[in-house]
């Protein structure tokens, strides 16, 4: 009980977030009391910190590359594009928008479709003269797809980061595995977001509102050079993950040729155009010591024996066989991580997964993905499911779009399960096929 009161007392002050206290030194806190207590142990420091730190870094690279292809207005730009593309029809225009959501989402992770595309789009939505239930409509979706698309790569999402770097799965593999199943939980998310907001999306919209894509770019130099930064990025995942150099190593060298690219650091002086410290001081620098902190809340649940019980629990799923035990697995992951969050809930997952006895190899690898699956997409049953949502809502709010935490769980609460039980037996029936690792 003392570790599970300390992990609660945790969570309410990381997302409650009193007086601007931030999620770090909340979770440190939580950690700190947990030492103190002999929750942890001075030798769970070293573990969890070998558990998170390829992943926090790797999550900070990709926010600042993010951040700065947002001052360059490459998203808007794009946004624009789409816009356009749609040809005043918005029953085109919905999908193209859940499309763009998609492919941000496996670049850029979740995070930064989420908060980087949702304010943009609301932009062109309030250009477009969009009623309210049509422009919550393209909201709620750029939302939802971020974490229901953040499945094909390790980067796309960082729960997927951390899951890959524990088990020891390689850039493809994991790509093998994903990216088929992610088409199909990105089909599944556009047919149940269709049929659930079919009524609101307007039939037309005036394309002549819209400004040229080619105005929004802000900065020409970091804008051309997204394209091939970001195809030599992807193609060193792939080329270098059989040497076993951290994800992170590569999005961080990514990271830094885009700063000096923004900075003109060659030409000895800032550009003027993107401001440097701006976006550095907006990386996500907090989650640094939120991951250490957290983690090491959790791993003192593993201590006190949750993940014990939690094995036992798979190792009865497995024994049901692989359909069972990948389904089931989904779903404990998907409704664990919305009312504890998705970041401590994935390495609860993978722990438990770790310890179940007697799992045969393709079952054990069907539960790491499921896990990764269940925590990309439970949060979207509840807002405090992760703290991106949370942030997301704040965001919104901040642009005169509240939407309330009943409002919000009444559309989670139905259109998550579909999307996430489709992906699941997608899973199911392609990894067999792939064959275990």
């Amino acid at each position: 009980m003392l570790a599970f009161t300390i992990f609660i007392v945790t969570l309410v002050f990381v997302i409650w977030q009193p007086k601007g206290l931030g999620i770090g030194w909340s979770a440190l806190a939580g950690a700190a009391v947990a030492l103190a207590l002999g929750v942890i142990h001075p030798g769970d420091i070293p573990t969890v910190w070998h558990i998170v730190w390829d992943a926090t870094f790797t999550f900070v690279a990709l926010i600042i590359i993010s951040l700065l292809l947002d001052e360059a207005g490459f998203f808007h730009w794009a946004a624009l594009h789409i816009a356009r593309f749609g040809g005043g029809r918005g029953r085109l225009l919905f999908p193209l928008v859940i499309l763009l959501g998609a492919a941000i989402a496996a670049v850029f992770a979740n995070d930064g479709a989420a908060l980087l595309l949702t304010p943009i789009v609301l932009a062109i939505l309030i250009r477009l003269d969009f009623k309210p239930a049509a422009a919550m409509a393209f909201i709620i979706a750029c939302g939802f797809v971020a974490d229901s698309t953040s499945l094909p790569l390790v980067i796309s999402n960082l729960v997927n980061i951390v899951s890959a770097n524990y088990f020891g799965v390689s850039f493809g593999r994991y790509a093998a595995v994903m990216v088929p199943v992610n088409l199909v939980s990105l089909a599944a998310t556009l047919v149940v977001l269709w049929l659930f907001y079919r009524r609101d999306i307007p039939a037309a919209y005036p394309v002549d509102h819209l400004e040229a894509p080619r105005s929004a770019v802000k900065d020409p130099v970091v804008f051309k050079a997204a394209f091939p930064l970001l195809a030599l990025l992807l193609a060193a995942y792939f080329v270098t993950a059989p040497f076993e150099v951290p994800v992170s190593v590569v999005t961080g060298t990514g990271a830094l040729v885009l700063l000096a690219l923004a900075g003109r650091w060659f030409a000895g002086g800032d550009s003027g155009v993107i401001p440097i410290r701006k976006v550095l001081a907006g990386a996500p620098w907090q989650i640094v010591l939120f991951s250490i902190g957290m983690y090491l809340v959790v791993y003192g649940l593993k201590n006190a024996g949750l993940t014990d019980h939690l094995a036992r629990g798979l190792a009865w799923l497995a024994d049901q066989g692989p359909w069972v035990a990948t389904v089931g697995t989904g779903f404990a992951a998907a409704i664990i991580s919305s009312v504890m969050n998705n970041m401590p809930s994935v390495l609860l997952g993978a722990l438990s997964i770790q310890q179940a006895p007697d799992l045969s190899p393709l079952t054990r690898e069907l539960m790491v993905y499921a896990n990764v699956i269940g925590c990309d997409l439970g949060p979207k049953f509840t807002p405090i499911g992760s703290l991106a949502t949370l942030l997301w809502l704040h965001v919104l709010a901040g642009k005169g779009q509240k939407i309330g935490w009943g409002q919000y769980m009444k559309v989670g609460l139905v259109i998550t399960p579909p999307v996430l039980l489709v992906t699941l037996l997608a899973l199911a029936l392609w990894l067999p096929v792939l064959g275990p690792q």
